[in-house]
C-alpha cells in the first residue's frame, strides 16, 4: 500500500496517509478543516548490479577490456603528431 504526503492549504500542515491506489484522495485536513492537497513525492529507484554505463555494454572481443581500443598495429602511431608537429615549427 502506498504512503501519500498532504499538505493543508490553510494551516501548512503535513501529514501522511497509507492508502490503496483506487481510494478518493483526502480533502479535509484533520488539524483545521482546510483543503489539503496530495504533494508528489520523488520515487526511490535502486539500481543494482555493477553499474549503468556506457563501458559497462558487452566488448566486441570476450578478452577485451570494457572502455579500451585496441590501435591497429601496421599504423603507426606517430603518423598525425609529425604533421602536427611540423606545421607548428614552421609558424
Amino acid at each position: 500500500m502506498p504512503l501519500y504526503e498532504y499538505e493543508c492549504e490553510c494551516c501548512g500542515v503535513r501529514f501522511e496517509r497509507r492508502q490503496h491506489m483506487e481510494d478518493e484522495p483526502i480533502e479535509v485536513c484533520p488539524e483545521c478543516g482546510g483543503h489539503v492537497h496530495r504533494l508528489i513525492q520523488p520515487v526511490g529507484i535502486i539500481f543494482k548490479g555493477s553499474g549503468f554505463y556506457v563501458t559497462d555494454n558487452r566488448a566486441k572481443s570476450s578478452t577485451a577490456t570494457p572502455g579500451t581500443v585496441k590501435e591497429s598495429e601496421d599504423k603507426p602511431k606517430d603518423s598525425g603528431d609529425k604533421a602536427s608537429t611540423d606545421s607548428a615549427s614552421s609558424s
